[in-house]
């Protein structure tokens, strides 16, 4: 019943946005870098989205990689569902944690790296390797000192071109130096279910967005952010 709810939602959408745009992939080569097309969807554990619910996204929207945070044993599912390579890394202690999947391989396997952390949940943030583009998926703490702490560590090891995206459950500018902003600015998650706030978000560092939005699905408390990045060249 979930999945035939999501699947009406997205169908509302313009038709601009699931027909007869072309698929973006990462390049192999090295002489030009293409477009990738990422999705990060906080999935809610246990109370949230599904697997079902992931596969129904990737198989509408087509990402090139998918990022998911509070994703449970559950999604570990999905590779046996759609294909791709996929890795999950759970927080510490916890049921749920981040995961990543891929519609082509991994130029390196995903792996995880320890952030500061507040007293109650210890984080990690998942390191993607693409053959153009580092990704961290994150999931950030809620002290607003404590999660610019994160990014800032983040960007100090992430090698150009890079991208940080996740849910950031943050206020405010991020206060990255030398990362750029570049989600969409649309809310997507209210707070105690009435106040709308922009927590899910995209940075960048060597790249640029070439078109981002938050799509319209509801079957989590946030609504996922699709931006399509383009690395640039590096030079000598």
């Amino acid at each position: 019943m979930k999945t035939n709810t999501l699947r009406k939602r997205i169908l509302r959408r313009p038709l601009r946005r699931l027909h007869n745009r072309p698929h973006v992939t990462v390049h192999t080569g090295r002489t030009a870098e293409a477009s990738v097309r990422i999705i990060s969807w906080n999935l809610l554990h246990s109370i949230g989205a599904g697997v079902n619910d992931v596969v129904e996204l990737i198989k509408l929207e087509q990402p090139d990689l998918l990022l998911m945070q509070e994703a449970t044993a559950e999604i570990d599912r999905l590779p046996g569902l759609v294909g791709g390579y996929y890795a999950r890394a759970p927080l510490p202690g916890r049921i749920h944690g981040v995961a990543c999947w891929s519609r082509r391989p991994f130029s390196r396997a995903p792996r995880s790296c320890v952030i500061p952390s507040g007293p109650i949940v210890r984080r990690v943030a998942q390191i993607i390797r693409l053959p153009d583009l580092t990704v961290a998926n994150v999931h950030l703490s809620h002290g607003q000192i404590m999660n610019r702490r994160q990014l800032r560590r983040l960007a100090a090891v992430l090698p150009l071109p890079a991208a940080i995206l996740g849910d950031f459950n943050l206020v405010g500018p991020t206060l990255v130096p030398g990362f750029s902003d570049v989600g969409p600015r649309a809310p997507t998650h209210k707070m105690v279910d009435l106040v709308p706030i922009r927590l899910d978000r995209c940075l960048v560092r060597g790249a640029s967005c070439e078109d981002c939005e938050v799509l319209p699905i509801f079957a989590s408390d946030h609504r996922p952010i699709m931006v399509t990045l383009r690395p640039h060249m590096l030079t000598a």
